[in-house]
């Protein structure tokens, strides 16, 4: 299996209170397994405050909904061994 490798990392952003933010990563290869979203080191789950999805295979999306001051912090791409941060 491929190993699959980070392409376009994660970018800074600033948002304003109660606004939603969203969070792209490119990978080299589709269907990536080993894929994890964290927010201050713990690990998000897509329900109705983070959407978690895959555009065209390999661009790995996260929307965190209407964010508050305690979304303050490092947001965190990995798959598999490689790692982006924001």
């Amino acid at each position: 299996e491929p190993d699959v490798t980070i392409v376009s990392g994660l970018k800074d952003a600033v948002v304003a209170e109660g606004d939603d933010v969203t969070f792209r990563c490119q990978v080299s290869h589709e269907n990536a397994r080993d894929v994890e979203w964290k927010l201050q080191d713990v690990a998000l789950q897509n329900n109705e405050m983070n959407e978690i999805s895959v555009e065209r295979g390999k661009v790995h999306t996260l929307t965190l909904r209407k964010v508050t001051e305690q979304d303050i912090g490092t947001v965190t791409f990995r798959v598999g061994p490689h790692t982006s941060t924001a």
